[in-house]
């Protein structure tokens, strides 16, 4: 094995998405439920490629509910495993993208790709919590295979709407592990002891349970939900430079920083 391959992958972990759970402090549970996740948080549809997206993916969930029911963990990995489609799509079309027209990709590339891998994540952990049957397994490639090629050809054609349908997911995803979390607290789901993969990936306390994993994956949802409309409007704003805007914004606050320890000192 070549030496750089070894030492990449030895080196190799996962990066969680939001900020408190990079924090050097491992995380209790009355931080995990102090975490805003938007609550009720939804983009009104205002175009007619709002109004098909939102109104596709209701359509869409419909199947999960009748299938699944309360059945949260397997719910949780079938729609894990969508879910970690449209970042891994949107980021390799731009990448093309960005290969074709010889310029940077102001931004996306990266963000995209993380999302794809977190949702992977979350497949990872609750993959630990029980074991699809052969059928549930034959349900998720055939799930997973049209929705790969549906999406595939639906940023092909329009990634504001792709986007956009994205953000409505997440909006469902979040409403999901609400109601996971619910059942865990009636009593309804017993809870757990936290999957060892989550606890040292969320930065939790060694004794943490699924329901402190299920309230740091909903926030994860969240960031997921607020980044794709985001992309959409930016996308319909032709403002897709952000990557400029960041750094923009970053040297200004640097020097924000620098004139305040000046004022102190």
């Amino acid at each position: 094995m070549p030496r750089d391959v070894y030492r990449e992958v030895l080196d190799s972990r996962p990066i969680p998405m939001r900020e408190e759970f990079i924090i050097n402090q491992k995380l209790t549970t009355e931080a995990l439920e102090k975490i805003d996740f938007g609550p009720g948080k939804h983009h009104v549809p205002k175009t007619m490629g709002d109004k098909l997206a939102y109104y596709g993916v209701k359509c869409l969930r419909t199947i999960p509910d009748t299938y699944f029911g309360r059945d949260h963990y397997m719910r949780a990995v079938m729609l894990e495993t969508i879910a970690a489609v449209p970042g891994m799509v949107g980021g390799m079309l731009r990448h093309m993208k960005s290969l074709r027209n010889l310029s940077d990709d102001n931004g996306w590339i990266s963000h995209l790709l993380h999302e794809a891998e977190n949702e992977r994540f979350h497949l990872m952990t609750f993959i630990k919590c029980l074991q699809p049957s052969a059928f549930n397994r034959l349900l998720i490639l055939g799930a997973q295979g049209v929705f790969y090629n549906a999406y595939f050809l639906l940023y092909l054609c329009s990634p504001k709407n792709a986007h956009r349908m994205c953000g409505y997911l997440e909006e469902e995803a979040v409403i999901s592990y609400t109601h996971f979390l619910d059942d865990l607290d009636n009593g309804i789901i017993k809870n757990e002891p936290a999957p060892e993969i989550a606890i040292d990936y969320y930065n939790l306390q060694p004794n943490a349970t699924i329901r402190d994993v299920v309230l740091a994956i909903r926030a994860d949802e969240a960031v997921h939900r607020d980044a794709n409309h985001f992309f959409s409007d930016r996308i319909a704003a032709h403002k897709e430079d952000i990557l400029g805007e960041v750094i923009a914004k970053h040297k200004q606050e640097l020097s924000d920083q620098q004139k305040n320890q000046g004022v102190m000192a």
